[in-house]
């Protein structure tokens, strides 16, 4: 179990298979954060605040019974704000790593069997939801990174 473990946390992580989410966010040109690359497409600033809403979702219903989920689909999708502030993307950065910070322990938590189905949840493991965010992690840093060389700050 330690080595699914392991596995699972070098993925949460990023730069197995796909870049760091670290490396993704790196030296992102401030102006770009809340520029559209093409007006079909979703800001970066948007994507990471996606990316955090979904995780502490997921993180939350593996650990709080009582956790109730945002509305599908838009409760998952922030609205453009025309004046995205500093604040704003610093209080996004910080929930995103903290939420993945706190997947991370649970998953190294060695009294957690991963592969026991969630008590509350009577039909998924801790397994699938972890895989779930990785997964959806991995998708939208490449989101991320595709709208930064559009906008030619990768």
């Amino acid at each position: 179990m330690d080595v699914l473990k392991e596995h699972l946390v070098n993925s949460l992580k990023g730069g197995q298979a796909s870049v760091p989410v670290e490396q993704a966010l790196k030296n992102i040109t401030p102006s770009l954060r809340n520029v559209k690359s093409n007006e079909k497409l979703h800001t970066i600033w948007q994507e990471l605040e996606h990316l955090r809403i979904t995780q502490e979702d997921i993180l939350q219903y593996m650990i709080n019974p009582d956790w109730v989920s945002p509305k599908w689909p838009d409760g998952y999708w922030p609205q453009h704000v025309e004046k995205l502030t500093d604040q704003i993307w610093d209080s996004t950065y910080a929930g995103f790593f903290n939420d993945l910070n706190s997947v991370i322990d649970l998953t190294q938590n060695p009294e957690l069997n991963i592969l026991e189905i969630i008590p509350h949840a009577k039909i998924h493991t801790y397994l699938r939801e972890i895989t779930i965010i990785i997964e959806h992690n991995a998708y939208h840093i490449g989101k991320i990174i595709d709208i930064r060389k559009a906008l030619g700050d990768w």
